[in-house]
């Protein structure tokens, strides 16, 4: 199976390059300067070119604070680019997994968020990627919308990385205690979404297309989830980081942020038999990857 990956750079994008060959599956990674989301003509080339079994939606404007000032290309590049996708996708006769994210929901409800409650971004990002989903969806009924949150990996950047840079010359790292989510390995991201394209490919049921939620299980604050990198941290050097627990006012950011990011996997656990491991257990793994 040949899966077209649209990016090169990103955690997801790298972490399916990693493992597509043990799922027997070759992975096309394409993106700039031949494959540019602002362009349709380059999408519609080079994406026929390649002819894919699937193609997966993976590249992003990801600069949630900079899209505030930024919001005519952040649209163009996260709604715009996709819809571009799939309508190659249908032309081509092949399913479109498309990642989405949590905050395409306000965070401001109580529990769990499930796939058909009503959406409300709090920001341009949010919005745009929103737009996304929406133009995938239209334009190709052929489709997995995926959200997911908190990525992290050993690729790029992420907060991994960051907290594990702030622990180089601190001791002590203030974290925001009162955002709610789950972090989100690439890594497992990457196996799911192997799974689902296979899936899509060979089997036509209309419960395998839809939006569904991809996330690690459990649940966190960040700085649960800081905590968990600085033990993780302490068990391989020895070097010990306490986390200062602070509120989201004590950290203004230029984009607001869902206090609530909780996501319910119900329902892609119902449709494709996934669930994603604990995340702690996922961050081990990752800080295993790192030096």
């Amino acid at each position: 199976m040949r899966i077209a990956v649209t990016g090169k750079q990103g955690q997801v994008v790298s972490a399916l390059l990693e493992r597509g060959p043990a799922a027997c599956v070759e992975i096309v990674a394409v993106g700039r300067p031949e494959f540019d989301l602002t362009d349709r003509a380059s999408i519609r080339a080079v994406l026929s070119e390649i002819e894919p079994d699937a193609i997966v939606s993976a590249a992003a404007y990801t600069a949630v604070d900079k899209a505030e000032s930024e919001e005519a290309l952040a649209f163009v590049v996260n709604a715009e680019g996709p819809t571009a996708i799939a309508e190659v996708a249908k032309e081509l006769g092949v399913p479109i997994v498309h990642l989405s994210t949590d905050y395409v929901f306000p965070g401001d409800k109580q529990g769990v968020y499930v796939e058909t409650d009503a959406t409300g971004p709090v920001s341009v990002y949010g919005r745009s990627k929103l737009a996304g989903e929406v133009g995938v969806a239209a334009t190709n009924p052929n489709h997995a919308i995926l959200r997911t949150a908190w990525v992290y990996s050993p690729f790029g950047a992420n907060f991994v990385k960051t907290m594990l840079r702030l622990a180089e010359t601190r001791d002590a790292v203030n974290v925001v205690a009162d955002q709610h989510g789950t972090p989100t390995s690439a890594f497992d991201i990457a196996d799911a979404v192997i799974a689902i394209a296979k899936r899509l490919s060979a089997d036509p049921d209309m419960k395998l297309r839809g939006v569904f939620h991809l996330t690690g299980s459990g649940e966190a604050t960040w700085a649960d989830f800081a905590e968990a990198i600085f033990a993780g941290l302490q068990t391989r050097s020895g070097k010990l980081v306490s986390v200062g627990r602070i509120t989201t006012a004590d950290y203004p950011t230029t984009a607001k942020r869902p206090a609530n990011s909780r996501l319910s996997n119900d329902k892609l656990k119902q449709a494709y038999g996934i669930v994603l491991p604990d995340w702690k257990e996922s961050t081990k793994v990752v800080l295993d990857r790192l030096p």
